[in-house]
């Protein structure tokens, strides 16, 4: 009787712990296969997104490049014992560019200067890192433009907007370096770029700028090697 009974036991716990264990499988399948499929979900998802905005940029990228200062010359000649830059620029100001200067918006450019060391193992060294910095703004009473350099203070006025710009366009005789600071045996970069300081627009228009091309004011930058 005992022995029939412990069988009788033996055999319950041991479909109580098929069964448990079954259980515990299907939960286990169950929660593979949602995490597989909600994986596949979210590349699917991130893969739209991505073709989307893909998608919603590519009318714009034909025409960013339209409104992008662009470096038309530059270069660098030894002038008794200083290297001296002069370039010359030129503004392509969009139309939401223009329509916010009208409304007293002030814009920032920078010209960025920079003379790199070449180096075949390291990454170039940069010996000058300069800037001109100017601020262009239209006052509505006056009826004028003025554009002020913000390195030394100085203000000009303009009637017209062309005229302003061409202020900003040149670029002479900016002194980079002295020749005794340069050695005979090594080879330098000159690089000019232009940007645009979106950052300093009023904040209502910072997010839109950071994703409209027409706000893409900035230049790519121009390199050439340095003729000692």
């Amino acid at each position: 009787m005992r022995n029939r009974e412990f069988n009788v036991n033996q055999r319950y716990a041991i479909r109580k712990n098929n069964a448990f264990t079954g259980r515990f499988y299907g939960k286990f399948l169950c929660c593979f296969w949602l995490f597989r499929i909600l994986n596949l979900l979210k590349h699917c998802c991130l893969a739209t997104f991505f073709c989307c905005t893909s998608l919603w940029l590519l009318p714009f990228s034909g025409y960013a490049d339209d409104f992008a200062a662009k470096v038309t010359r530059a270069g660098i000649n030894l002038q008794g014992d200083s290297y001296l830059l002069s370039a010359e620029i030129d503004y392509q100001l969009s139309e939401k560019a223009r329509d916010a200067l009208q409304n007293g918006v002030p814009l920032f450019w920078s010209i960025q200067i920079r003379l790199l060391q070449h180096r075949d193992v390291l990454w170039n060294k940069a010996l000058v890192e300069a800037a001109i910095r100017y601020r262009l703004q239209y006052y509505a009473l006056l009826n004028m433009y003025r554009v002020r350099n913000e390195d030394n203070g100085e203000i000009y006025s303009f009637s017209t907007l062309p005229a302003a710009l061409g202020l900003m366009s040149a670029v002479h005789d900016f002194r980079v370096i002295g020749k005794a600071e340069l050695a005979p045996d090594k080879q330098y970069l000159c690089a000019v770029k232009v940007n645009f300081d979106r950052e300093a627009l009023p904040l209502p228009l910072r997010p839109l700028a950071y994703i409209d091309p027409q706000w893409y004011l900035s230049s790519d930058w121009t390199l050439w090697p340095l003729k000692k």
